[in-house]
This record gives structure tokens, C-alpha cells and sequence, in this order.
């Protein structure tokens, strides 16, 4: 779309609800420094609630401080004419709540050491924000109150990341008029949020209970025909434990995600450390120990599709970025690669490039009858090239 907005451009459209639009976007600066980022945009009727914009800002001010390795890094917090934003940390990779239908799609359980390591990620960002203090030593008492499938990420990298910390928060002012409304996603909410007490760091502790015990057995602990039905679940229903649905699952597996969706929140964890040294501990005994490295394998395997799309979306992207007056242009649309008239170089990304840093140098015919050969083919010139240089060499030993 590269759409200006202040100092950024806007690429894509990459989600919206009632709070705000989400977009794709790039910053440029000095040198051809370009870094791309995650804009989060308050939609305009809502500029005129004032309680909604101080509630926000304040939120996002909290969540700016945070720094941590599995926490998404809050950029910048501003408004460009009529629109209040914030700039982020840009993850690319897929949230749980693509991961856990994915995986159940394909008739396999989700991995359970895989979702035990990413709940210990979650837990370590978690107790590092509820224990936050200011530059005077002073506690902020920040609390998540949205963590849900949508909200934790996985990179391509394996890493895990947290999104949105005290959004939630501010949402609530945006239906504040609505007697009875709670706003949020409900399913993940814990009895005490519902039934509108005041929320502490054991909230959070229930609703990544409630994303473990989803990935663990594929089903979603609370489901309802209205929202009533919902709250009235998670306040008085049974939870049935997750080896009711999966036999295989360790018992002490089970009793640490039933721990942490105990209603009474006096009965459960009291800190996220201590549930992630509960899961630590198992992992730590256990036969299998994932890395990251495991777990992005893993998360690629799932979506071979997308990542490819990705990196395809990349390359389209790279020979247009900085163009200068009489260079080259872009390739044509459908045509990948990193290349130049009368240059095909490799640049070792897998999918189609050349293995290496390799660089032949082409007269422009040569380039010309490449880039026509391997338009036909629907190919880009460096896949082509690197197709006729393997189908040579095999035919050399």
C-alpha cells in the first residue's frame, strides 16, 4: 500500500479490530537504513474518548519500559495528525493462535515439550513485567490481562514473544457505556477478571493455564453459545484435566497447567517464577530439552507455506528498496531473485538463489536471453542459473 505516515511508510494491512488497525511498516533513515516494524493504530472515532486516550497512553508508556528478550520492544508512542500509535518490535513468524489449529489440523498432538517451553518463555516475560519497578525503585504493578493464543508469539527463529502488555487494559474504556459488557477475549479471562475484581499478576498465571491446556489437548477450556454462558463457566464450571482428553500427557505435567487454572487464585501459583521453575524442572529431567532451534524447526515444518511466501515477499521487495535515479528497476511482479542486468550473484537464502556468495558476471545478451527464459519458466534468473549449473555438473562426474 506504501502509505506515508509521519515517518514511516505503511505496507500492509495486517490486522484490525474495534481498538485499532495494525500495519506492517518500514522506517527509513540515514544511509539507506530501512527497519521494518509493527504500527498499531487507534482508530479515529476513538480519538474523541478522552478516557480511552489516557487510559492508552498511560498503558503503552508502562509497556514501553519494558525490556526484555520475550517481550515485543515498544518503539515509539505518538500521534501523526488526528492518530495516536505506537511503533513495535516487528516478529516474523506465526502466534498460537495459528500454531495450535495448524497442528490439530493435521491430526497430531501438539508436542509437549514444545508447548512446555514456550509456557516457560512466557512465564520468565511475565514475572520480569509483574515485578517491574520505576527508576525510583517504585513498583508499576503491570498486568498483562490479555494473555491468549494471539498474543504469544513464535518467530521463525524460535524465539517467544508477548505482544500488546496493558492494551487490554485500555480496551476496557472503549465499551465502558455498555452495563454488563466485558470486553477482552473472554475465553482466556480468569474468574476473578470476570467477575470484575480487581486483576494481579495470579490473572495472568490462569489465562497462560488456559493457552496451555488448549495447545496440550487442542480443545479450548471454555466454549459457549453467548458470552454468559462463557463467564458463567469459568466462574462455576469443572475443569476437566487435560488427560481426560490425552491419555499420554505426565501427571506432573497435568498438575502444573491444573495448578495454574485453580479458581480460587489464593490456591494457584502466586508468581510466574514459580511456574516456570515447575516446568523447568520437568523439561530439565526429561529426555528431550528443546532449543530454539528445535522449536523453529518445528514451527517451519508446520508452515512451510507461509515462510516461503514470506521470504518470497522479501525478495520482491530488496531491489526496490533504495533505487537511485538511472539504476536498474525492479524485477517485473512474479519474478524473484537478487539480481541485475548482465549480474546473477547468490546470496545463499535457500529457495532458489545460488548456494554461497558465487557472482557471475553476464554479457547483456546472455542476461537478456536468461531473464526471457526465465520469465517463461516462471522462475526467477538466479533459480534458472543455478538449475543449469547443477544439471552441468552432473553430467561431469
Amino acid at each position: 500500500m506504501d502509505e506515508k505516515f509521519g515517518g514511516y511508510t505503511l505496507i500492509e494491512q495486517i490486522g484490525i479490530g474495534g481498538m485499532a488497525e495494525v500495519f506492517l511498516a518500514r522506517r527509513s533513515s540515514v544511509a539507506g537504513f530501512e527497519k521494518d516494524i509493527v504500527i498499531k493504530r487507534i482508530r479515529p472515532h476513538l480519538t474523541a474518548q478522552r478516557s480511552f486516550v489516557d487510559m492508552f497512553l498511560g498503558e503503552a508508556k508502562l509497556a514501553a519500559q519494558l525490556t526484555h528478550p520475550h517481550i515485543v520492544q515498544i518503539y515509539d508512542l505518538g500521534r501523526i495528525e488526528d492518530s495516536y500509535f505506537i511503533a513495535m518490535e516487528y516478529i516474523a513468524g506465526q502466534d498460537m493462535s495459528a500454531i495450535i489449529p495448524k497442528i490439530k489440523e493435521r491430526g497430531v498432538p501438539f508436542p509437549i515439550e514444545y508447548a512446555l517451553k514456550i509456557g516457560s518463555s512466557v512465564c520468565e516475560a511475565l514475572h520480569y513485567a509483574h515485578n517491574h519497578k520505576d527508576h525510583h525503585g517504585q513498583p508499576l504493578h503491570i498486568v498483562h490481562r490479555d494473555v491468549s493464543p494471539e498474543n504469544i508469539r513464535i518467530a521463525w527463529t524460535g524465539a517467544v514473544k508477548i505482544l500488546d502488555f496493558g492494551i487490554a487494559k485500555a480496551a476496557t474504556q472503549v465499551h465502558e457505556t455498555k452495563a454488563g459488557e466485558i470486553k477482552g477475549k473472554l475465553c482466556y479471562m480468569s474468574p476473578e477478571q470476570v467477575l470484575g475484581k480487581e486483576v494481579d499478576c495470579r490473572s495472568d498465571i490462569f489465562a497462560l493455564g488456559c493457552v496451555l491446556y488448549e495447545a496440550l489437548t487442542g480443545f479450548r477450556l471454555y466454549s459457549g453459545n453467548s458470552d454468559l454462558d462463557i463467564m458463567n463457566q469459568i466462574v462455576d464450571s469443572r475443569i476437566y484435566p487435560p488427560s481426560y482428553f490425552r491419555d499420554e500427557i505426565p501427571k506432573t505435567v497435568e498438575g502444573i497447567v491444573m495448578k495454574a487454572l485453580k479458581k480460587d487464585r489464593k490456591k494457584r501459583y502466586q508468581s510466574a517464577a514459580d511456574m516456570q521453575m515447575d516446568i523447568d524442572d520437568f523439561l530439565g529431567k526429561h529426555e528431550f530439552t528443546p532449543s530454539n532451534i528445535h522449536l523453529a524447526n518445528f514451527i517451519k515444518q508446520q508452515f512451510e507455506a507461509e515462510l516461503a511466501s514470506e521470504q518470497e515477499r522479501r525478495r520482491l521487495e530488496t531491489p526496490s528498496r533504495g533505487v537511485q535515479s538511472g539504476s536498474i528497476p525492479p524485477p517485473p511482479p512474479g519474478v524473484s531473485g537478487l539480481y541485475k542486468s548482465g549480474h546473477v550473484s547468490g546470496q545463499g537464502s535457500g529457495g532458489g538463489s545460488l548456494d554461497g556468495s558465487i557472482s557471475i558476471e553476464l554479457s547483456a545478451d546472455t542476461m537478456g536471453r536468461l531473464e526471457k527464459m526465465a520469465e517463461k519458466k516462471g522462475q526467477s534468473p538466479d533459480s534458472l542459473a543455478r538449475d543449469i549449473v547443477e544439471h552441468y555438473l552432473k553430467f561431469q562426474d
